[in-house]
């Protein structure tokens, strides 16, 4: 049973939203964030960077409490209004010839306790507690947690029947992406949808476990020190983007590493021949096109290398997927990589390009060697989930990204 309950949202007004919505903090360079927060006062970003214009420097705590405070400017100044009635929001998202439909609503910190919503990912406890601290001093969710179901008959009827209607936003953003939300606030409409939803035994969090885990956090916290809780404060809950699994797009993250941890290039192919047959593809770039294959770019050669199956047990999901395969077999034992978030010489990348990124990289010899993955799968995603394993980190780039400051909601 998933449980998902609509909510007032607070949105851009309706001839300020493309103005107003913006791609995730992290994803700006910092010629474009400058950009932005020069020349467009609308933006999001004006309010999650409240001290650009004074460019001064404060505390995290003093920085969340302006951030709370020119979110209030935004609701004043009428950038920003709260709707009146409870609802449900559809939002689809049209790029790349790939059209994503899903849900905004909130959903329960009870479900997320409970595993009913299934993580995949590890979390560090330091940026949960920090980003637990912040939603505490801004009082609202802006960017949802992107998670996936089961794709439902009764679900997808219900949304092809609304997606029909006149949107109430229809916008183009800069990067050749159209936008649409529709909002569902008819009783009738929100009761079909929870019971659907009721029928869903799992949520997967496809992206935003840090968010997911701070906004427990936060419910937690809250709940010992309200005398009065009752279950139904809006910190129960946290805001969420649903979306079925057939629709979610995801991307690998190839591995580049700076050096061979001491070995020769000899030396080392010899080690990797005990895990795998080694294939050269000369200067062509290859592409690996199953699950325990790998790409391998070394010396101005790419390489196909075939995961011997003798040479490497399966014991478990989490140890048939490629980027553990790829960790226990040559990262760790051969190039002396342990920690695949801290050691700075290991570096990722994604995108249907980063192939080329990466023998660029190498060839101008910023790397020594890089590798190749194919994107993991849906089905291996839930397995991991399932058996309440944990992925590798960046094994998994998942569209769509959604924008900030669209629909948000507060605790």
């Amino acid at each position: 049973m998933s449980l998902i309950k609509p909510f007032k949202a607070i949105r851009p007004v309706k001839d300020k939203v493309s103005f107003v919505t913006s791609r995730s903090y992290h994803e700006y360079s910092r010629k474009e964030l400058n950009a932005v927060l020069a020349y467009n006062p609308f933006s999001f970003l004006q309010i999650i960077n409240p001290g650009y214009k004074n460019a001064i420097k404060i505390t995290s705590k003093e920085r969340f409490k302006l951030v709370h405070n020119r979110y209030l400017e935004f609701l004043e100044n009428n950038v920003l209004q709260k709707d009146t009635k409870d609802a449900f929001y559809l939002y689809q998202v049209q790029k790349d010839g790939h059209t994503f439909t899903g849900l905004f609503c909130t959903t329960s910190i009870i479900d997320y306790q409970k595993d009913r919503i299934k993580k995949h990912e590890s979390t560090i406890q330091r940026r949960e507690q920090l980003f637990a601290d912040y939603l505490e001093a801004v009082k609202f969710n802006a960017e949802p947690v992107l998670m996936t179901y089961a794709d439902n008959d009764a679900i997808a009827c219900i949304i092809k029947k609304e997606i029909e209607q006149v949107p109430e936003y229809l916008f183009a953003t800069t990067d050749k992406t159209t936008h649409r939300l529709w909002v569902i606030s008819e009783p009738k409409i929100i009761n079909a949808l929870q019971s659907a939803f009721n029928k869903i035994d799992s949520l997967y969090i496809a992206d935003g476990h840090h968010r997911s885990a701070s906004s427990n956090l936060l419910g937690e916290y809250a709940k010992k020190n309200n005398p009065n809780h009752t279950g139904l404060e809006a910190y129960n809950s946290f805001m969420s983007y649903l979306i079925p699994e057939s629709e979610i797009k995801i991307f690998e993250f190839n591995r580049m590493v700076r050096d061979l941890n001491g070995l020769t290039k000899e030396d080392f192919l010899t080690r990797l021949s005990e895990y795998y047959s080694i294939e050269d593809q000369g200067g062509k770039p290859y592409k690996p096109t199953k699950k325990h294959q790998f790409s391998m770019y070394l010396d101005g050669n790419f390489y196909a290398l075939h995961l011997r199956k003798k040479a490497y047990p399966f014991t478990d999901a989490l140890s048939e997927l490629d980027t553990q395969i790829l960790f226990k077999t040559v990262l760790e034992p051969i190039l002396g990589i342990h920690d695949l978030r801290k050691d700075k010489r290991i570096q990722y990348g994604y995108g249907k390009h980063n192939l080329i990124k990466m023998k660029d990289q190498i060839d101008n010899r910023k790397f020594t060697i890089g590798f190749g993955l194919v994107p993991i799968t849906m089905a291996e995603i839930k397995a991991i989930a399932d058996a309440g394993l944990v992925m590798p980190p960046k094994s998994t780039y998942i569209e769509p990204k959604l924008r900030s400051g669209l629909a948000i909601y507060e605790l």
